[in-house]
């Protein structure tokens, strides 16, 4: 068998982000080295908080957590508390987490994994704003030759969720997005044509809730205030599942479907700011630098996501 993927997964939990952990830290194929925090959903000390808290149930030790940039590289932070409430992580009585939170800031554990003395290049999965990566390749560029791939969840090529146009994780921070899409790193973008597959129906919540262990019990939990939120912000019938995509994707790409086109990330036009410009029929010459989701094999993915879940057995 191939030896592990070294994976750092960057993150801001979320509801779907705490999804993305569990099935990073449980897949064979993947050796979760780090997860690193940044803000977008909530505040970086509360995101930061969750991810100690999704470890911490699901007893993932040894993984250290550090959080990173608290704010955009050049605008005001933006939350989405609307979406995952006030904590970030809403839904869920949560103890007093007992993982704790490395000393490291993001940026420096993230470039000290990508410059490490071992024969497998480092794969980020990026499932918030981009700023913890986009600030990792500015100070240190030559990471760039140790990172084989980035799995970004964000952008869409058509409807945005933040603005008619533009995607959140990229609204935060656009900057950033542009940053990371012009590194010449091989990119994998699930967007949200994708990741609008995973919902997460009550049939699937039903298969979860009969696993009856504790990180099944707070995966239904989650998704359930997840699923209130979706209903009553977008009107879709079950919550998108839009983070674990990206990991889904770096595990097995066989999963998504993508085209190979040019992102294009847009910083100054006032009514689509933060889109993702996909240019699906290569209309502007452009390089491609991307390689694009545009359909989820659903089916698999679900079995994929469940069997990791199967495999916590607190």
């Amino acid at each position: 068998m191939p030896e592990p993927r070294r994976v750092v997964l960057d993150c801001d939990p979320g509801h779907d982000d705490a999804m993305a952990i569990l099935l990073a830290a449980a897949s064979p194929g993947l050796e979760l080295q780090a997860i690193t925090t940044v803000a977008g959903n909530q505040t970086l000390d509360k995101v930061s908080l969750n991810a100690r808290r999704v470890c911490s149930v699901a007893e993932i030790e040894g993984v250290p957590i550090a959080a990173g940039c608290d704010r955009p590289l050049t605008r005001d932070r933006i939350v989405a508390g609307d979406i995952h409430g006030s904590s970030g992580l809403d839904g869920v009585d949560w103890d007093e987490p007992t993982v704790p939170l490395d000393a490291r800031h993001a940026v420096e554990l993230m470039t000290e994994l990508a410059t490490v003395d071992d024969p497998r290049p480092l794969t980020i999965v990026a499932v918030g704003p981009l700023t913890n990566v986009a600030t990792a390749l500015r100070d240190a560029p030559r990471i760039a030759e140790r990172i084989d791939r980035i799995a970004i969840m964000g952008g869409a090529i058509g409807l945005g969720n933040r603005t008619p146009s533009a995607e959140f994780n990229i609204y935060v921070d656009p900057e950033a997005a542009e940053i990371v899409f012009a590194s010449g790193i091989p990119i994998t973008l699930v967007p949200l044509e994708v990741t609008h597959q995973a919902l997460a129906t009550d049939a699937v919540l039903a298969r979860i809730a009969a696993l009856d262990t504790a990180v099944a019990r707070m995966s239904v939990a989650l998704l359930r205030f997840f699923a209130d939120t979706y209903e009553r912000v977008f009107g879709f019938s079950a919550p998108a599942v839009h983070d674990p995509c990206a990991v889904a994707a770096v595990i097995d790409p066989s999963l998504v479907r993508a085209r190979h086109i040019n992102v294009a990330i847009e910083t100054f036009a006032e009514l689509s700011l933060g889109r993702t410009v996909c240019d699906v029929y290569g209309t502007t010459g452009r390089a491609p630098n991307a390689d694009v989701g545009t359909e989820l094999d659903v089916d698999r993915f679900w079995t994929l996501m469940l069997g990791a879940l199967e495999s916590y057995r607190a």
